[in-house]
């Protein structure tokens, strides 16, 4: 019923507004919609071995919002990635991107340090792996602004000292910041 409504829909059409596509040697007489028949969508016909080609009679590439469906429906869909773009701004693949750290190598005399410098909250009297589990928790959690961060290791390469100093008689207490170049 379906295939007869359709057919009375086209019967008016010509040519130019019908799809392009012949299937299993029959030419489809659905009307064209916006979707047309790219490299993309030849590529996945080719190899799902499906039945379909291009009318020879029919003079564009547009085609039917069935085949569109049918086709879509095959392809397996996958993120694109850019050539030469390893970085995405979600928080998961941000922290896959860095390296893991062994805090219980550290001294508790280093965690307690840095649980201090950072004024993490955690329940006093905490053994060793429970302050390493608290410390790697923080420092997953930390975003660094990579510019920034290399505009002050060049700074310090250059004028030998931290950019962070600050020594009220020095004229290096108030340094313009570097321009980073790409």
């Amino acid at each position: 019923m379906v295939l007869e409504e359709s057919a009375a829909d086209v019967e008016g059409a010509t040519t130019e507004q019908l799809c392009c596509l012949v299937e299993n040697s029959k030419p489809c007489m659905f009307k064209a919609g916006n979707a047309s028949y790219g490299k993309k969508i030849q590529r996945t016909v080719q190899q799902r071995k499906l039945k379909l080609e291009i009318n020879e009679k029919i003079n564009h590439t547009y085609i039917c919002d069935r085949h569109k469906e049918m086709i879509h429906s095959l392809r397996q869909i996958k993120p694109r990635k850019r050539p030469g773009s390893d970085r995405d701004s979600s928080p998961e693949v941000e922290s896959k991107r860095r390296p893991d750290v062994n805090f219980l190598q550290m001294p508790v005399n280093t965690l307690r340090r840095y649980k201090r410098h950072y004024k993490l909250q955690t329940k006093p009297g905490l053994n060793k792996n429970q302050l390493s589990e608290a410390v790697y928790r923080h420092f997953k959690s930390i975003s660094v602004n990579e510019k920034e961060v290399l505009n002050y290791f060049m700074y310090m390469v250059k004028h030998k000292r931290s950019k962070l100093d600050n020594d009220a008689d020095s004229p290096m207490s108030s340094p313009k910041p570097m321009k980073y170049q790409d």
